[in-house]
């Protein structure tokens, strides 16, 4: 780590934000993070938590908090608008194949169990950022309740809308430097009600008292909608509706996509989906009776764009999480990315060797040249598993493809899926338990080499101090000129990174069960 070590400023403190921030905790930095809200808003609906975050969580130590909050998922169930069953897409091998559970938890739990995880004091809440200045001194960031605050390296976490992306990009594209896919506005032709419901009735909702998640889709026939129940810990569901929309109505949502939809147009939307029927209980439920014991304060209507940018950093400022890439929630991807975004961009951030914008930029382009592709690849994920619910021809050839695929091809498929197993450098890591080898990790691999080439230099230089002390008190040889002595020195080790082979072994002096 360089010295001194870098000051880092977090903008958003949302999944992505937080992810990086815990991650810090265990780095010599300093850092704080610039959040917009003046409150703690967790409304929202269900996350899946992938069997591949395991480990990185079992690092983090929120493992079993993430376990005994959620419930386990490996199934999804696909329902027509009579609350006829379709098929089960069944994952029940991504646990096996992958080394643990996939849970299905409330967003609101997993942010507060990030959030436990940082120093209150970290966390400057009103801050929305106007516009930041970077060169070669540092980073200052302009607030608009006129703070200013300056780092060595910025960090925008601040979401689809982010302040600190559209003034990074306004930048590049002033000198040219900013590609023409990032100059447009990403696609948009959903929006989203998602909501968590108060603690149900275990007799009116029986399914509640099951342990694992009732994951249910359900696809209309003729009308534009889809929508999900999920049932959760402590007799708590979540659910949400994806509207699709066409051109007319596209145009009609467009103004409100860069804004809070407010609490007006969410319930507009209630009233319009409220007789949708769900499956589970007696055979009549509709959405209404889960709208009926929904907080007004846990319902939000948000905007479903996917896009996933190319322009990840330039100078001291680097974007992660929703900030640089949006997917559709379907595929389960956008807080796994997030979490694996911070990862990556945490282990190159341990091992900065200056604080200089060409020795930054080294480390960006690390993380983004590993990030980008996977983010890309999330992003083809999810629009194929937003296919199986909507209603189009290729949503129903989607679904017809997924019922009817060989088993061996489902398989592999969960398997590619399954080796993707990202770990912190810097902190002990977990003894991978999975059938399937872990996925070769650029920034796990190469930052180990990196800390034990810097190990080995330390304890030559140790050896050598040593060497030179003992010489000097009796057995050192005369260079010829008074009072001079010399001592032979090891050589050091190198600095450079080591590649190794995809699904290596990870030295065992860092394994930790």
């Amino acid at each position: 780590m360089v010295d001194p070590p870098p000051s880092i400023i977090i903008v958003g403190a949302g999944l992505g934000g937080l992810a990086l921030a815990a991650l810090l905790e265990h780095i010599n930095v300093s850092y704080i993070i610039l959040e917009r809200l003046t409150d703690v808003k967790t409304n929202g609906a269900a996350l899946f938590i992938s069997p591949v975050a395991a480990n990185l969580l079992r690092q983090l130590s929120i493992y079993e908090e993430v376990r005994k909050k959620g419930k386990p998922c490996s199934s999804i169930d696909l329902y027509s608008e009579k609350r006829k069953p379709l098929f089960v897409l069944d994952f029940a091998d991504f646990a096996t194949m992958s080394g643990s559970e996939g849970f299905i938890i409330p967003r609101s739990s997993l942010y507060e169990i990030l959030l436990d995880l940082i120093p209150t004091e970290k966390i400057l809440r009103g801050k929305r950022v106007l516009s930041f200045v970077q060169g070669e001194g540092g980073v200052q960031v302009k607030c608009a309740d006129g703070s200013v605050h300056e780092s060595d390296i910025l960090v925008g976490a601040d979401g689809a809308y982010s302040a600190v992306r559209q003034n990074l990009y306004e930048r590049l594209k002033k000198e040219g430097k900013l590609s023409v896919a990032d100059q447009k506005p990403a696609l948009f032709n959903c929006v989203c009600l998602t909501a968590q419901t108060y603690p149900l009735d275990p007799e009116m909702f029986p399914e509640l008292n099951e342990p694992g998640c009732h994951f249910n889709n359900i696809v209309a026939q003729n009308k534009p909608y889809s929508w999900m129940t999920f049932t959760g810990k402590e007799n708590v569901m979540c659910w949400s509706v994806v509207q699709y929309l066409n051109k007319e109505t596209t145009e009609l949502n467009d103004s409100f996509r860069s804004t809070d939809w407010g609490s007006g147009l969410a319930e507009a939307m209630c009233r319009d989906v409220q007789h949708f029927p769900i499956p589970g209980g007696n055979g009549t439920l509709t959405l209404a009776d889960l709208i009926i014991n929904t907080p007004r304060d846990q319902i939000a209507k948000v905007t479903l764009e996917e896009k996933v940018f190319e322009s990840w950093y330039s100078g001291r400022t680097v974007l992660l999480g929703n900030a640089v890439h949006k997917f559709h929630p379907a595929g389960g991807e956008g807080a796994l990315c997030s979490l694996y975004d911070a990862v990556s961009l945490a282990n190159w951030i341990n091992v900065l060797e200056t604080n200089s914008i060409a020795g930054l930029e080294v480390i960006f382009k690390e993380y983004a040249d590993e990030r980008l592709p996977q983010a890309k690849a999330a992003l083809v994920n999810s629009r194929n598993m937003a296919n199986m619910s909507s209603r189009t021809f290729k949503a129903s050839m989607a679904r017809f493809v997924s019922r009817n695929m060989p088993e061996f091809l489902w398989k592999t498929k969960l398997a590619k899926s399954a080796a993707d197993r990202s770990q912190a450098a810097f902190l002990p890591l977990v003894q991978d338990s999975g059938t399937v080898p872990p996925l070769f990790q650029p920034s796990l691999h190469k930052t180990l080499a990196i800390l034990e080439a810097q190990a080995a230099k330390r304890e030559n230089e140790l050896a050598s101090d040593g060497t030179a002390t003992t010489m000097s008190t009796g057995t050192s040889t005369s260079s010829g000129f008074s009072g001079i002595t010399t001592a032979t020195t090891a050589p050091t080790a190198p600095t450079f990174p080591v590649y190794k082979p995809r699904g290596s072994v990870l030295p065992k002096a860092h394994l930790h069960t």
